[in-house]
């Protein structure tokens, strides 16, 4: 078996596997697709049976295919693992580490999260991205990204070989202009009732909960805007559009960087965050970090 199998071919076959079609593949790999058409052949012919079906324009695996995917994915996961020891050692200078951080996460906590990587012994490069999730979870699987931060864990719904940290989560607090904290703190949270709010999209699970307990306690806030960007949510909450929430684990930072004041908390409203990466066991030391500083403090409450 060991004579049989090219693991240039084998990589070929995997992101093919992944991607779900050979187009899509010759793109990620940046490779003709008449080449990576042939190399799949080959390993087709030393395997003995086929590996792909047609199906509309895109490649379903046959039944082997499944058994082939399953071997390359602990294969290229554990040469994943390797390279994040190699680079994790901090014996060639310093080791690049790539962060993808959802682009719903407020990038006051994304910072606390990964700030402890930056203080292990090991000397890092960081690099810091952000997106949609399911991009990032697709960048990850690929290994162009290290870690992916999120507020929802990744489910079997995504092809994607990935694994939940549960890193922690943190209560709501409410913030406004001082005149405007003034008036809201009386008789919270009743006072949300017609209360001119900033909020995240609905697109964010952290709005979902917060619309489900308004529900709940049947209260109707004045709905003032809506934003994708919690940084542009905090600036015109700044300037008294407005009252709007962050994570409470964060609320004394948002305090003293936007000159706010906090009137209210909802410790009943959680927001839950996620590092969620390509291996099951945390081996890359920054990453050992980042669990370690959220469990201790970021979150210890």
């Amino acid at each position: 078996m060991q004579d049989m199998i090219n693991y240039k071919h084998l990589k070929y076959f995997w992101v093919v596997s992944h991607e779900g079609s050979i187009a899509r593949a010759s793109t990620k790999l940046n490779i003709t697709p008449q080449t990576i058409s042939g190399q799949l052949s080959l390993l087709e012919e030393r395997i003995g049976f086929a590996l792909f079906q047609k199906e509309g324009r895109g490649l379903r695996l046959t039944d082997t295919g499944h058994l082939v995917l399953r071997y390359a994915d602990e294969i290229f996961e554990l040469g994943n693992e390797l390279g994040d020891v190699i680079r994790g050692s901090g014996t060639v200078g310093p080791a690049d580490f790539i962060v993808a951080a959802s682009s719903g996460l407020p990038k006051t906590i994304v910072h606390k999260i990964i700030a402890p990587a930056l203080t292990i012994d090991h000397e890092i490069r960081l690099t810091s991205l952000e997106g949609p999730v399911e991009s990032l979870l697709a960048d990850l699987a690929v290994h162009k990204v290290d870690l992916v931060l999120s507020d929802v864990p990744v489910t079997g719904a995504l092809s994607v070989k990935a694994y939940n940290h549960f890193l922690g989560e943190s209560g709501i607090t409410f913030f406004a202009a001082p005149s405007l904290a003034e008036q809201y703190r009386k008789d919270f949270p009743n006072s949300l009732s017609e209360a001119p709010l900033l909020l995240p999209t609905n697109q964010h699970e952290i709005r979902k909960e917060f619309d489900f307990w308004l529900s709940d306690k049947n209260i109707r806030p004045n709905i003032v805007a809506q934003f994708d960007d919690s940084a542009l949510l905090k600036s015109f909450g700044q300037s008294g559009l407005g009252a709007f929430f962050m994570p409470s684990a964060i609320a004394q930072s948002i305090v003293e960087t936007f000159h706010v004041e906090a009137f209210g908390t909802l410790p009943e409203v959680k927001q839950k965050f996620y590092a969620i990466s390509a291996e099951r066991k945390i081996r890359h030391p920054a990453i050992a970090a980042i669990f370690e500083a959220a469990k201790a403090s970021l979150f210890a409450s």
